[in-house]
């Protein structure tokens, strides 16, 4: 279900919440599914169940999971997934199209990049 990488500089909790993330926006984990329970998750990846604990906490803020108090913890709709995640991501676009246009890249350079990347084109470099 999650790997974790333990060399990574990203907490193991953050590593939790984006692997569940990847999970729910590719319907790998379905609309209202019952995720593992925090002792099964904690068991599994030999790790300390208040790390899950806390990762269940963040993404349940996120509104990307959802807690039925003594039921357990269950995937958020995906259309309200995938709609948090865009808004998500549209932060971060923002800021490095803002640090892009500091270094003086311009709308033209920046717009011929995103028309490769939405015709499936190589990646530039």
């Amino acid at each position: 279900m999650l790997q974790l990488n333990y060399r990574d500089a990203k907490p193991i909790y953050e590593q939790i919440k984006d692997g569940i993330r990847r999970l729910l926006l590719s319907n790998a984990i379905e609309a209202d599914e019952k995720l593992p329970s925090v002792r099964e998750l904690a068991s599994s990846l030999a790790i300390n169940p208040n790390t899950i604990q806390r990762a269940y906490r963040e993404l349940e803020a996120e509104g990307y999971v959802y807690t039925k108090q003594g039921k357990g913890t269950f995937a958020s709709a995906t259309a309200m997934v995938c709609q948090m995640r865009k808004q998500e991501l549209l932060v971060e676009f923002d800021d490095v199209v803002s640090e892009l246009f500091i270094l003086d890249a311009s709308v033209e350079e920046l717009g011929n990049r995103m028309e490769n990347l939405k015709n499936g084109e190589e990646k530039m470099k």
